[in-house]
């Protein structure tokens, strides 16, 4: 006998408040291993594939008395050396393979920060912990939020990311004579109603913004070393023709793959850069907020547009549990393209931004085809 989609329905929802019951805090995924997958993918990190001009993984700490920086994430770590090179000593606040939603620094973490010349962050309501750390810890330390007013930088909206305009100026203590607004007008990045709203903060998944990054992430460490402007500007062309080069791997990669298959579902809103830019569509999340877990009836609807939309794989990230997003895409027959590293790196030879963008888009593509 055919089994009724109500009957279905209410079996779904029994095996989700199971999965609900046994799943541990957000951002803590259990372990997992990473060569696992449920659809064809690369087999371990290893098989990140070769490129002749791929930046150093771990490029040489600063010098005895080199610029320290303390940055948010690990993805913005890796882009601080990029560009510093041997003349700045990088660290990440927040460990590998956690999430910068719902992460919380511990009292340790403060000493970090006093012992700063520089400290960078993202911004625009993704880790603000960082700022709220910093007022009580790093008085005085210089604080940049990259992402935020960013010349040349299309944002898009996010459904989780609040930010203000009265964040703005907290923000910038490295100095708004370099970056402020008589610098780049409304041109550069929409009317300044956008920051109004949720703007969705993952501006680095698509390179060109990551691009953005490098050159300003050049113009602070000069701002605070003015001794290594050379060495600075230097690094910042080389590691931008890399990524470039990147760039246009992905557009090929994805291009390869059928205009049909490109409709995904993702985990939690980290893709929409990454879909704007290289032609994928992102038909829903599974979570609105990380942290928050979705009601029965928004998990029936989402079911009901992967179907109906022809979704072809849901995208699921290493700093999250996926077993839900594993549920719902089996119930709508879909696969599951899992271990993308979206707001953090992953350990080596993943913990660079470019090996990791390569991992993605090998998974993603092979998840599509």
């Amino acid at each position: 006998m055919t089994t009724s989609p109500t009957i279905r329905l209410l079996a779904l929802l029994a095996g989700l408040a199971l999965v609900l019951a046994c799943a541990g805090p957000s951002g803590s995924p259990p372990p997992t291993d990473i060569a696992a997958s449920s659809t064809t993918l690369p087999a371990s990190p290893t098989d990140v594939p070769a490129n002749p001009t791929a930046s150093p993984a771990s490029p040489t700490a600063g010098p005895t008395g080199g610029l320290s920086v303390v940055t948010s994430t690990t993805v913005l770590a890796d882009l601080v050396r990029q560009v510093g090179g041997d003349r700045v000593s990088v660290e990440s606040l927040m460990p590998a393979g956690r999430d910068p939603h719902t992460f919380e620094p511990s009292p340790g973490d403060a000493a970090r920060l006093a012992g700063a010349d520089l400290l960078v962050m993202n911004g625009l309501g993704l880790d603000e912990w960082l700022e709220d750390l910093a007022l009580d810890a790093a008085d005085g330390v210089p604080l940049v939020a990259v992402a935020e007013d960013l010349p040349g930088a299309e944002y898009l909206e996010g459904g989780e990311h609040a930010h203000g305009d009265e964040d703005d100026e907290d923000h910038h203590d490295e100095g708004d004579e370099d970056h402020g607004d008589e610098d780049h007008g409304d041109e550069d990045h929409g009317d300044e109603d956008d920051h109004d709203h949720a703007v969705n903060p993952h501006l680095w998944l698509d390179v060109a913004n990551a691009r953005l990054y490098v050159e300003r992430l050049a113009e602070v460490l000069t701002a605070n070393d003015e001794a290594g402007r050379a060495a600075y500007e230097a690094n910042a062309a080389t590691y931008d023709a890399t990524l470039a080069e990147l760039d246009g791997w992905i557009r090929e990669q994805i291009d390869s793959t059928p205009a049909e298959n490109r409709r995904v579902v993702s985990f939690h809103d980290a893709f929409p850069y990454l879909a704007h830019a290289y032609g994928l569509e992102i038909v829903g999340v599974v979570v609105e907020s990380p942290g928050q877990e979705p009601s029965a009836a928004e998990v029936a609807r989402l079911i009901t547009a992967i179907r109906e939309a022809g979704v072809r794989a849901v995208l699921t990230e290493v700093q999250f549990d996926d077993r839900l997003a594993q549920v719902i895409a089996d119930e709508a027959g879909v696969s599951v393209v899992d271990q993308l590293f979206t707001d953090s790196l992953g350990e080596p030879p993943l913990d660079t931004y470019e090996a990791a963008m390569r991992w993605n888009v090998e998974r993603i593509v092979a998840g599509l085809r």
